[in-house]
């Protein structure tokens, strides 16, 4: 084993390509979580804008007469 170790450390070769795939696993796991990150970022821009649009219309419906509200819930009651 100590022989196996010994000559996997010594070759430059080898040694470059472990060092280049650890690499490559290191930049994968990067991407991945930068994608991740990317996606939590587009979902809360969607929330936030989808919360607006919610405001808006919450405002909307504030300005509008009693009468006016009464009769447009009836419109959406369930009978």
């Amino acid at each position: 084993m100590t022989a196996l170790l010994s000559f996997l450390s010594g070759n430059p070769a080898i040694l470059g390509v472990l060092a280049s795939l650890i690499a490559a696993l290191g930049w994968g796991f990067h991407q991945r979580l930068a994608g991740a990150k990317a996606e939590r970022d587009r979902q809360a821009a969607s929330e936030a804008a989808a919360r607006n649009i919610a405001d808006q219309v919450d405002n909307d419906i504030g300005a509008l007469p009693v009468g006016a509200v009464k009769k447009e819930l009836k419109s959406w009651a369930r009978d």
